[in-house]
């Protein structure tokens, strides 16, 4: 089985409240020197057959009819590799 992840993010020129908000509350937790902070989505689709370039157009079909708001968002995707599966969320 391999994971194929689609990442979101609105696109630049978009007001990004959420993210606005974050960036604000940081120096107050402590957090200095972030200049920006930007909110995205990432969906994670375990794909049950190797990830053909055929399977990986119609997950960016997918992703762009049902997964991102192309107006206003951006969106890449990509395989994750099996190795990355195990890892934490370490820093």
């Amino acid at each position: 089985m391999a994971r194929v992840v689609v990442d979101v993010m609105l696109k630049p020129e978009i007001l990004d409240p959420q993210g606005q908000a974050v960036q604000r509350a940081l120096p107050r937790l402590g957090f200095e020197g972030i200049e920006g902070v930007r909110q995205g989505k990432r969906f994670e689709l375990e794909v049950a057959e190797p990830v053909t370039d055929g399977a990986l157009a119609r997950i960016h079909e997918l992703a762009e009819k049902f997964l991102a708001n192309t107006v206003i968002e951006n969106f890449t995707v990509r395989v994750e590799e099996s190795a990355e599966r195990g890892a934490g969320a370490a820093a």
